[in-house]
């Protein structure tokens, strides 16, 4: 079998665990884009390989495969940096439900 085969089975094999995960719950669909962007990338690289190569001879990359590693790892902080923004957002709802709730409670004992 080909890796453009391959890669394409691949592709389709994550846009379908994605869509799984989607109804079971398990991943929220604002997560779910980021995935199927990379399963489509990893179908469309697969199925048209010269697409790498076009794009490192525009961007004066000398070795394709190169570029895959650098988009890679691009991707891969862009995507800690999200989780990071999303964990910070959660920490700061959670600090704050806490406070309210303690206020709550002792509004509740003052009166008791």
């Amino acid at each position: 079998m080909s890796y453009q085969v391959t890669s394409a089975i691949l592709g389709l094999f994550l846009a379908s665990t994605i869509l799984w995960l989607i109804r079971r719950d398990y991943l929220h669909s604002r997560h779910a884009l980021w995935w199927f962007l990379v399963a489509l990338i990893v179908m469309l690289l697969g199925i048209f390989p010269t697409i790498i190569d076009k794009l490192a001879l525009q961007m004066g990359v000398n070795y394709p495969p190169t570029l895959l590693f650098i988009l890679g790892m691009g991707m891969i902080l862009v995507k800690v940096i999200s989780i990071d923004l999303h964990q910070s957002s959660q920490e700061k709802k959670l600090r704050r439900l806490a406070q309210r709730l303690a206020i709550l409670e002792g509004e509740h004992f003052e009166q008791d």
